[in-house]
């Protein structure tokens, strides 16, 4: 038996590890540890599909795993920091639980990826990735920055419960999201993914050289990519 096609298997078992790991730090209040198991996840989670290409070594099972652990690291993962981080600053307890409106919309967006064959390329909605990471990264931030504005949202009762609704909605959305993949026969380097390399390579080099914060700069690059597609969408150009 060839160990070959089990690699592509093992990486996203590692993926799912990220995200078990990471539910427990969101479960005992570590917002950060869990934002570092998360991006570690999404590392896995590229590195599976790569390597499934690479060396050829497709499964039926592979699929479905994938599946199953991108619900754990960037379904239920997210939903539990972002109510975590509601519970952490007084929100009511009845509305800490609309974040998990995002887990419940993110094995929906899971379920129809799979089955769409219109998203080889580019998505139709905000993949589970790019939602899970902003949603750590914004819980993170605000732990590590009680004194920000942000962290002053959190602790009203609209803030975090009305992002977890627009954040689920926009899961499930067939609004176009343009993705960074590349594919034979797809043009990677267009304007609008020019602008939003350029836009985020300004805002990690201030993040990090300015504020010092991995946290922040993770927040925004995937806030930009979020703004710039909804910029698109509603205006869109000729």
């Amino acid at each position: 038996m060839s160990i070959v096609k089990h690699i592509p298997n093992t990486i996203t078992s590692m993926n799912l590890l990220c995200g078990i790991m990471g539910v427990i730090c969101a479960v005992y209040g570590m917002p950060d540890y869990a934002l570092i198991l998360m991006v570690l996840a999404a590392i896995f989670d590229f590195c599976d599909g790569l390597a499934a290409r690479l060396l050829k070594a497709y499964s039926p099972i592979g699929k479905e795993l994938d599946s199953l652990s991108d619900m754990v690291s960037f379904g239920v993962l997210p939903a539990l920091v972002i109510m975590n981080c509601m519970q952490e600053h007084g929100v009511p307890v009845w509305l800490c639980y609309i974040a998990l409106f995002i887990a419940v919309m993110s094995a929906v967006r899971l379920a129809k990826f799979n089955v769409d064959t219109r998203q080889t390329t580019d998505f139709l909605g905000v993949a589970t990735p790019t939602c899970a990471l902003l949603c750590a990264s914004l819980a993170s931030y605000i732990h590590g920055h009680p004194e920000s504005f942000l962290a002053g949202w959190a602790g009203t009762v609209w803030f975090l419960p009305l992002l977890s609704v627009v954040l689920g909605l926009l899961l499930v959305s067939e609004i176009p999201m343009f993705g960074m993949k590349v594919a034979p026969g797809h043009k990677l380097l267009d304007a609008k993914r020019i602008v939003f390399l350029a836009l985020a390579a300004v805002a990690i080099v201030l993040a990090l050289a300015v504020w010092k914060d991995v946290s922040l700069a993770i927040l925004l690059v995937f806030s930009i990519y979020l703004v710039e597609n909804l910029i698109i969408y509603i205006l869109p150009t000729k």
